[in-house]
């Protein structure tokens, strides 16, 4: 969930959460907002300081372009899609998930508003961006298709040695799977993982692209390291690679997924939305909340 977050902060420090605040409402601009003996401040009054601050032209920004993002795309994206991505998300960390949103400094709905946001994002993003059949052909150069491993994760380099000889001496997989991995989820199971290609993004590179050196029926030479300790990896199937016409939508969705991992990008597809919504910010003194993305002059006019 925590690596999640961060993917969703880099898309939303370029596409804005929705935000609301008191600081971009006039109405009602005499009501009190807070009171204490001897005063009062009122709503105009926290939005002439708001006003003053980062803080408060972020807001501004922020509601700007989550409102233009869901003008244009929100037909894309529906309540259905996002409770699935947030159902996926309650599902894979159980008991954890509130504790998670909590640290991350979030609650239940305002995490289904950043899943929206990141798909109005990815939406406008394939609606601007095309992808290039060069892009296509190098990103073909280094697909593998979805193969499927065993695995044994256990936390020395000795212990995955010791392993390794013992499966060359001829014990089971399953039986060390069971004795001596570390994976909960799986040591049970013999050791098996999902299915996953190169674009999967929940595996360690070093993982896959030892894995992806297997043949069906191989078993690591050597103990491989990734950040949760040490691996030894059994291939169960890897098939042939195939027509590229067989995996042209994994391989776009994974030039997309890259290519939303880049701010010059990403900020020129919501300065194309912001133009497109034809903005008009009416208080002088927020005129340049959306200088980083659009012209002064098209924001203001």
């Amino acid at each position: 969930m925590k690596s999640y977050m961060k993917k969703i902060a880099a898309v939303v420090a370029v596409a804005g959460v929705a935000l609301s605040t008191a600081a971009c409402s006039n109405s009602g601009s005499n009501s009190t907002v807070a009171s204490y003996k001897g005063g009062k401040i009122t709503q105009q009054q926290y939005y002439d300081e708001m006003k003053k601050s980062q803080a408060g032209k972020s807001a501004l920004a922020n509601m700007i372009i989550n409102r233009a993002l869901k003008q244009q795309y929100g037909k894309y994206v529906s309540s259905k899609k996002v409770d699935k991505q947030y159902n996926n998300y309650k599902k894979q960390y159980g008991s954890q998930f509130s504790a998670v949103l909590q640290q991350n400094g979030m609650t239940a709905s305002s995490f289904k508003e950043n899943l929206k946001t990141n798909l109005l994002s990815e939406q406008a993003l394939k609606h601007i961006k095309k992808i290039s059949k060069k892009q296509e052909q190098q990103a073909w150069k280094s697909y593998q298709p979805k193969v499927t491993v065993q695995h044994i994760l256990v936390a020395k380099k000795s212990t995955a040695q010791s392993i390794i000889k013992q499966l060359k001496d001829g014990k089971s997989f399953k039986s060390l799977a069971k004795k001596y991995s570390l994976d909960t989820a799986t040591k049970n199971k013999a050791g098996k993982l999902p299915a996953f290609d190169s674009t999967d993004n929940t595996l360690d590179s070093s993982f896959k692209n030892a894995a992806f050196k297997l043949k069906t029926g191989e078993v690591t030479s050597t103990p491989v390291k990734s950040q949760s300790g040490y691996h030894v990896i059994k291939m169960i199937n890897h098939p042939a690679k195939g027509k590229f016409a067989d995996h042209k939508k994994a391989i776009d969705n994974e030039i997309y997924a890259s290519m939303a991992q880049d701010q010059a990008i990403m900020k020129d597809v919501i300065s194309t939305v912001l133009k497109r919504a034809d903005v008009s910010i009416k208080d002088n003194d927020l005129k340049d909340v959306l200088a980083s993305y659009v012209s002064t002059t098209s924001a203001t006019k």
